[in-house]
Formats: C-alpha cells, sequence, structure tokens
C-alpha cells in the first residue's frame, strides 16, 4: 500500500512543478534576463545530463576526456552529429589503445 501512496504523490509533485508556471504565468515574459535564462534551460540540463555520463563511459578518465575534446572540437566546425559521434568514438579507441599499450 505505501509503495502506491508514494507514486501517488511522486506524480503529483512532477504534475505540480509542470503546471504551476503554465497556470500562473498569465501575461507574456518581456525581462530579456528571464527569456534567456530560460532560452538556456534546456541546453543546460542536456549538458547535466550528458556530461557525468561521458567521463564515465571509458575505462580511463584520459581518454573519455580526449573523446570530449575531440567531440567539442569537430562539432565547433559544424560537421554532422554522425561525423562528431564517430570522430569522439575514434579518438576514444585510440587514447584506449595506446594507454593499454603503454601500461
Amino acid at each position: 500500500m505505501n509503495i502506491y501512496l508514494y507514486i501517488l504523490v511522486m506524480a503529483g509533485v512532477t504534475y505540480l512543478i509542470r503546471m504551476l508556471p503554465l497556470a500562473l504565468a498569465t501575461k507574456e515574459i518581456k525581462s530579456p534576463f528571464i527569456k534567456s535564462f530560460l532560452y538556456y534551460v534546456p541546453y543546460a540540463c542536456l549538458a547535466a545530463m550528458t556530461f557525468p555520463a561521458i567521463l564515465g563511459s571509458t575505462q580511463y578518465l584520459i581518454s573519455a576526456i580526449v573523446g570530449f575534446l575531440v567531440a567539442v572540437l569537430v562539432a565547433y566546425w559544424e560537421k554532422s552529429l554522425v561525423v562528431v559521434a564517430l570522430c569522439a568514438c575514434a579518438a576514444v579507441f585510440v587514447c584506449e589503445q595506446i594507454i593499454g599499450w603503454v601500461l
């Protein structure tokens, strides 16, 4: 019985978090600061979820950092998502092979 109560409370809290801003914001938001803050929230949330997974996904931390830096560099050059992912995977693979060979 307790598990159903927990699930019901979690569903209620989740619904309130999503519903309250829509119910309370009746006017258009005109503040440039709030608009820019809301514009970047999805990117910040995605980064907060992705970055820890990047650092923990390889055998060695240095290979994860190398893969991340390669991905950032290739994305900066405005390549497609597939090219960015392939380059990052290749960099991690090569880095792990070198580390494995050295150790």
